[in-house]
């Protein structure tokens, strides 16, 4: 499908010689470089900005269209836009158009009598045009797209850009089936998705110099406007749609699915409540018999032996007033003169290194010489 772009074409452009267009392409490169390195007095930093010398400004492409003769305005807000008076002779380009509301869209059409070129106007701008079924659908680039229209203004060139926005309107340059990076929303109403395409890092890939010179130096005065939201009054209409990010809502989506997965699983894997209080209370007696079946299991009777016997000096040093710390040979030697018993049969009891139990039987007599130990130490 071929499309005529609306707009005038300027003469010299017309009868532009190669010599005349290399000259232009190396002022551009020069342009880009004195931007890059040495930039302006006044630098601002947002998207496209004219006076942005870094790589997302479009300062390069602004300081070439004055060298060629362009008259170029600046304006900031709605009152200076009205007070630039831009007449039929006279091209508005809008950038950020994130920030245009739909009383300021209806103020910009009332007040631009000539050209409009909206630079990536998203969903909420498409609205307060009445062309929301024109919405536009954002592609990545990986090879130029090459201009597909009958204007003679951009034949033979190609755009190249890292991310633009498509249009299901009638245009130039089709990235998709129906979409144009270039399109015409009204014969006074350009839509330019390669917003990229202006910018200082990009402007010198395919022919997007030779675009941008062409789009916004067809007449000879150029007025770009740079929204402000203070311009936006209450109620206005700047939709959420419009400030947030194209992919901001997969993302959201993608991140919601998400969440409700995680609680799915770990809902699942958690399984079902306590209906009992907490905490459980578990019996001692449980405890030591738990201990008992593991020790037997493992056969450790050296082990058990030793618990055993540990346990015993700690109740006996607590009931003599021998103290945590105690050797065990000082203890023996005070439980044998308690007890009456003899020292070699206490210390068989007590020291740890007494003679391990070599059968289960040998250590439940153990656990039962180690109770009545206790019992005769207990006694006064």
């Amino acid at each position: 499908m071929t499309t005529t772009l609306a707009g005038p074409v300027p003469e010299a452009g017309r009868r532009r010689r190669p010599g005349a267009m290399t000259a232009i392409g190396v002022g551009l490169l020069a342009a880009v470089a004195v931007v890059l390195l040495v930039g302006a007095d006044d630098r601002r930093e947002g998207y496209l900005d004219p006076a942005n010398p870094g790589p997302d400004g479009a300062q390069a492409v602004a300081r070439v269209l004055d060298d060629q003769g362009v008259d170029l305005t600046v304006v900031r807000n709605a009152e200076a836009l009205a007070d630039a008076h831009p007449d039929a002779r006279t091209t508005v380009v809008v950038t950020s158009t994130w920030a245009l509301g739909a009383g300021t869209v209806d103020d910009l059409l009332d007040t631009a009598q000539g050209r409009v070129v909206l630079v990536e106007p998203g969903p909420g701008v498409m609205e307060a045009l009445d062309r929301s079924e024109d919405s536009p659908s954002s592609l990545t680039l990986d090879e130029p797209v090459e201009a597909d229209c009958d204007d003679p203004t951009y034949a033979g060139l190609s755009v190249l850009v890292d991310s633009a926005l498509a249009y299901p309107v009638d245009g130039c340059f089709p990235a998709t089936a129906g979409g144009h990076l270039l399109a015409v929303a009204a014969p006074d109403l350009t839509l330019l998705g390669a917003g990229e395409a202006l910018t200082n890092d990009q402007v010198l890939r395919a022919d997007n110099a030779a675009v941008a010179l062409r789009l916004l130096g067809g007449t000879d005065r150029l007025v770009w406007y740079v929204p402000s939201l203070d311009d936006v009054s209450a109620g206005d209409g700047v939709s959420l749609g419009s400030l947030l990010p194209p992919w901001l809502r997969p993302a959201l989506w993608l991140a919601a699915v998400a969440t409700i997965g995680l609680l799915l699983w770990r809902g699942r894997r958690l399984g079902p409540l306590a209906v009992e209080p907490l905490p459980v209370t578990v019996k001692a007696i449980e405890t030591t018999r738990s201990r008992g079946r593991l020790y037997r299991r493992s056969g450790d009777r050296a082990h058990a032996a030793a618990v055993l016997r540990g346990a015993a000096r700690a109740r006996a040093a607590a009931r003599l007033g021998s103290g945590h710390r105690v050797d065990p040979a000082t203890l023996v030697q005070d439980v044998a003169r308690h007890t009456g018993r003899p020292l070699p049969e206490v210390e068989a009891l007590l020291s740890p290194a007494a003679p391990v139990p070599t059968t289960d039987h040998d250590l439940v007599a153990l656990a039962d010489q180690h109770a009545q130990l206790d019992r005769e130490v207990r006694r006064p």
